[in-house]
């Protein structure tokens, strides 16, 4: 009997302190939006709890029934503000290549308004095959299985939730808000310091998969 071939491999990645330090983009748009707006945002603070969707945070500095209309300035403002201020994690170009090393395929899914991820993808020449937007925690699993992703890779323990979700891996960096603690707690299956670390693990992976 012939065995079935294996499925491509598909590889998602979250966007934000996995694949770019977006750290520095968003502080510096954060304190445009506050000389704009009159509103005080504490940037520094801020960026020490990125991975939620934009209102989230928004919602601690602006009364609820602004934050729609904030969070659409917000998102003008930021292609201008945040873009060229991120730089990449070290070792997303080389991630994203072990992926098709490996004959696989790459995607990112964020919580990140999408245009503006594509934005910062083409900035740094990181180049997935597929990008999704707008897709936080749990719902990320919509993407992930639409594209039949069995593995994910994140920061937040939303990112694991969402690997889980989608019945993919899930693999977790200790390069954002999350500890080590925080992600095994989560229920992460594997956790790695960065992104330096993944080639040499997708490299053991993809070799158990292949039996």
């Amino acid at each position: 009997m012939t065995a079935r071939p294996l499925p491509v491999l598909t590889v998602g990645f979250d966007l934000d302190m996995t694949l770019i330090d977006s750290r520095p983009g968003i502080r510096a748009c954060y304190l445009a939006l506050s000389e704009r707006t009159g509103v005080y945002v504490d940037a520094d603070l801020a960026v020490t709890r990125l991975g939620p969707p934009l209102a989230e945070e928004l919602v601690n500095w602006f009364p609820a029934e602004q934050v729609p209309a904030v969070a659409d300035l917000y998102r003008e403002m930021y292609p201008e503000h945040a873009v060229a201020a991120t730089p990449a994690m070290a070792g997303a170009r080389e991630a994203i290549e072990a992926v098709r090393a490996a004959g696989g395929r790459t995607m990112v899914v964020t919580a990140k308004y999408e245009p503006n991820a594509k934005l910062h993808l083409a900035h740094l020449g990181i180049e997935p095959d597929v990008v999704v937007g707008d897709l936080w925690a749990e719902q990320k699993a919509e993407a992930l299985r639409e594209y039949g992703a069995q593995v994910y890779v994140g920061d937040h323990t939303g990112d694991v939730r969402g690997a889980h979700a989608a019945n993919a891996l899930s693999v977790a960096l200790t390069t954002g808000p999350c500890d080590h603690t925080e992600l095994t707690a989560a229920g992460a299956d594997v956790v790695l310091p960065d992104l330096h670390a993944f080639p040499a693990w997708l490299e053991s992976y993809a070799g158990t998969r292949r039996g």
